[in-house]
């Protein structure tokens, strides 16, 4: 397939992907979105789970439980304010985690560790996404919360393509580029700052909150390549042409969103929608 094609598949498929999204988001109710959120993630489970091990169906079926079983624990849990910061503080602790691992370790893992890496990023991934659609301008903020962190994956790809000769993280995914990611961030910032604007949100404090959701967001496509490495795959899955699996599709989301969720929460600019859930007034985050 010629450079040309591959481009053109990835753009159908992009255009298709936004124009459910939106649908889902603004003419469906919450639970909708609460539902494909959730078979996404379990989707995003049996993928990760060909890196435990590709031939073992049973083990794989049975880890995909573990992360249903997972969700619903972390639903639980998260169900008071203080329950969901502690799930976004897990998720952070996590990918800093994750990103020691890949500086320091990139050549150490095993079935144990990819159990476990699956678990810290799926969970926390489903729950957060789920939240976010709880909040008092729910769609919009999700919405929100999705571009600025694939904004960030969309400029990397660009412009690692068209400017990128500084190699990242040769050992574990020797494609990407520092010239890449900081075209990543240029764009997130850019829609970060019209979505605030639009949001009524102060550009000042979001921007840096962005800022550092989006270069975590590059941790959490390192880490997906790290498991590829490690077990010799090249792409964990086909379910959309010209972007691979599902994985591909939520690495960057997985650990972006949780740490952007954070700063939000802690900036005051969401929130309620949690409270509202546990039967607290909004001002109770206060």
């Amino acid at each position: 397939m010629s450079r040309f094609a591959g481009l053109r598949e990835r753009l159908i498929t992009a255009v298709a992907l936004a124009l459910t999204l939106l649908v889902i988001l603004f003419a469906l109710p919450p639970l909708a979105t609460v539902v494909c959120i959730v078979v996404a993630i379990l989707g995003g489970a049996w993928e990760w789970s060909a890196f435990l091990h590709p031939l073992r169906r049973g083990l794989r079926i049975a880890y995909v439980l573990l992360i249903a079983l997972g969700l619903w624990a972390a639903w639980q849990a998260s169900l008071q304010p203080a329950g969901f910061i502690v799930l976004l503080v897990i998720a952070a602790l996590w990918w800093l985690v994750a990103l020691g691992w890949i500086m320091l370790a990139p050549a150490r893992g095993g079935a144990v560790s990819a159990a476990i890496a699956g678990v810290c990023t799926l969970v926390p991934t489903g729950v957060v996404l789920a939240r976010l659609r709880f909040e008092g301008e729910g769609a919009w903020v999700l919405l929100y919360s999705l571009l600025v962190i694939m904004a960030a994956d969309v400029g990397a790809y660009f412009a690692g393509h068209r400017l990128g000769r500084t190699k990242l993280a040769p050992q574990v995914s020797p494609g990407k580029t520092w010239e890449g990611v900081l075209g990543g961030f240029a764009v997130s910032l850019l829609v970060a700052s019209i979505g605030a604007y639009g949001l009524g949100w102060p550009i000042a404090i979001v921007l840096p909150i962005v800022l550092g959701a989006a270069a975590f967001s590059v941790v959490g496509d390192l880490t997906e390549s790290l498991m590829k490495r490690h077990t010799g795959l090249k792409d964990s899955g086909h379910l959309f042409p010209g972007h691979g699996g599902v994985l591909d599709r939520i690495d960057s989301l997985s650990a972006g969103v949780p740490l952007l969720a954070l700063g939000l929460m802690k900036a005051g600019l969401i929130g309620g929608g949690v409270l509202a859930l546990a039967g607290l007034p909004a001002s109770g985050l206060e």
